[in-house]
C-alpha cells in the first residue's frame, strides 16, 4: 500500500492488537512516543477513508519488535513486518513445516494466490512423509486416508484444499469464484487442524497418560 499524500495532523494513537511476527506472542502493541509531540501517528485525509500511519512496538519486554502500521477506520490495514497467523510446528517434519510457513508468510504479505499454492505443497509434503502414493495429488490424498487416522470431516476437506491450490495455479476448471484472503485463511486454519491431528495429538495423549498414577 503506497500513500502519496501530505500528513495534515498528529493523531491520538489507535490501539493495535495481534500476534507479534517475531516472538509470536499475542498483545496490544504500544505506540512509540516522542517528547515533543507524544504520538508519532500522522493522519492523511486525502485518502478515502482517511489513513493513519505510525509506529508500534511489541509489548513483550524481551522482544520489542518495531512495526510500521497503516490504519483506516480504527482497523489495521497493514503492517511492516506483517502480523502472522500462529502455527505450532512441534513434532511436524521439517519439509512440511517449511512449505506451511511459506504459505503463512505469503498470506501475511497479502500474496493470497501464492499462499494457496503453498498450502497445496504442504499437502504434497504430508503425503510424501506418510508415503501416500498415487499418480497425482488427488490419488495420493485418497491413499493418505488409509495411512493416517483423521476425523472424516478433515479427510473430506483435504480434497477441497487440493482444489483451492489448483485454482490458484490454473485458470481453467475453477472450483472457487476467487482465491483471496478469506479462502486462504480458512485453508490455512484447516491445514493446521490436519497437521495437529496427524503429528501432535498422539504426543499430547502420551503426555496426558504419563500423568496417571502407577498401579
Amino acid at each position: 500500500m503506497i500513500i502519496k499524500a501530505e500528513p495534515v495532523s498528529i493523531s491520538v494513537p489507535t490501539p493495535i492488537s495481534g500476534r507479534c511476527p517475531a516472538c509470536r506472542q499475542l498483545g496490544t502493541f504500544e505506540p512509540l512516543l516522542t517528547p515533543q509531540y507524544g504520538s508519532n501517528d500522522l493522519t492523511y485525509t486525502s485518502t478515502n477513508p482517511p489513513s493513519i500511519v505510525g509506529h508500534r512496538r511489541c509489548p513483550n519486554s524481551s522482544c520489542r519488535t518495531h512495526l510500521f502500521v497503516v490504519i483506516q477506520n480504527n482497523q489495521l490495514i497493514t503492517s511492516y513486518p506483517a502480523l502472522r497467523i500462529d502455527f505450532d510446528a512441534t513434532n511436524i517434519p521439517a519439509a512440511v513445516v517449511e512449505a506451511f510457513e511459506e504459505a503463512i508468510t505469503c498470506h501475511a504479505d497479502d500474496c493470497f494466490v501464492a499462499a494457496a499454492i503453498m498450502v497445496r505443497k504442504t499437502l504434497e509434503e504430508l503425503c510424501r512423509d506418510r508415503q501416500a502414493h498415487g499418480k497425482d495429488l488427488k490419488d495420493r490424498i485418497r491413499n493418505l486416508g488409509s495411512r493416517i487416522v483423521l476425523p472424516q470431516e478433515l479427510l473430506a476437506g483435504l480434497d477441497d484444499l487440493r482444489l483451492l491450490g489448483n485454482d490458484a495455479a490454473h485458470i481453467e476448471s475453477r472450483e472457487y469464484d476467487k482465491v483471496g484472503k478469506e479462502e486462504v485463511e480458512i485453508g490455512i486454519e484447516f491445514t493446521k487442524e490436519v497437521l495437529k491431528a496427524t503429528y501432535q495429538y498422539s504426543t499430547l495423549l502420551s503426555r496426558l497418560r504419563s500423568l496417571k498414577k502407577n498401579p
